[in-house]
């Protein structure tokens, strides 16, 4: 992955004007889920150009074709089927299970980006893998007015800010499908409130959701009563 750091830096400070935050708040060592809300196709490269760490990031399994398929394999990035994929899953816990970063966009699909739901599928994976959660910020990468699949003009300031750790556990007594939807719930609450005050920080705000969505899909499925039973 050592060539596309810089491919990823590039992109954010040459190519579009990108304000970091929160840099500090990023283990340096250990497993560590990057969970980034969704506005625009350019919010998994710009949080991993901005990010003090490589990360291996979801990618739907549509994008893995032709060049651009050569690149994010060659890059070390995950392909995903949304409809559901729990070896996905699987691939990602034995990536943070060596001790590095995975990036999740748990949203599952771009929309206004305030992280109103997400798919349980990090949660399930921060629970068995024991990784840090950070929740991820992004914002300016789609504006109102703009369409899903717009590209943002060369120049624009964008903001990526990074939260503060989140770290999750099984309660006692607890079954393993109540932790993953608390957990879940905990995540979503962490990454809705650090998107509103990074809004504050900024005075970016974050775009109507007024074009056509696609519809609500997992970035990771919810695994299947069998993965559930690891946290049980």
């Amino acid at each position: 992955m050592a060539w596309s750091r810089p491919v990823g830096w590039l992109l954010d400070h040459l190519v579009y004007r990108t304000t970091v935050q929160g840099r500090a708040n990023v283990p340096a060592a250990g497993p560590v889920i990057f969970a980034g809300n969704h506005i625009s196709f350019l919010d998994g490269p710009v949080m991993f150009g901005a990010a003090p760490r490589p990360m291996h990031i979801f990618v739907k399994k549509e994008m893995f074709k032709g060049f651009l398929g050569l690149v994010l394999k060659a890059s070390g990035q995950l392909t995903v089927d949304r409809s559901g994929d729990r070896a996905a899953l699987e691939r990602a816990k034995s990536v943070l299970d060596a001790g590095r970063c995975v990036g999740i966009l748990p949203e599952g699909t771009r929309g206004n980006g305030e992280a109103a739901a997400i798919n349980n599928g990090v949660a399930w994976l921060a629970l068995n893998s024991g990784a840090t959660v950070i929740p991820v910020a992004i914002l300016g990468t789609r504006i109102s007015g703009e369409h899903l699949n717009a590209v943002p003009r060369p120049g624009r300031r964008l903001h990526v800010s990074f939260g503060g750790a989140l770290t999750v556990s099984r309660r006692p007594g607890e079954t393993g499908r109540a932790s993953m939807d608390r957990v879940g719930t905990e995540i979503r609450a962490a990454l809705a409130r650090h998107v509103q005050d990074t809004i504050q920080n900024t005075g970016q705000r974050l775009p109507d959701a007024d074009s056509p969505q696609e519809p609500q899909t997992a970035v990771a499925a919810t695994p299947a009563d069998h993965h559930l039973r690891k946290v049980q």
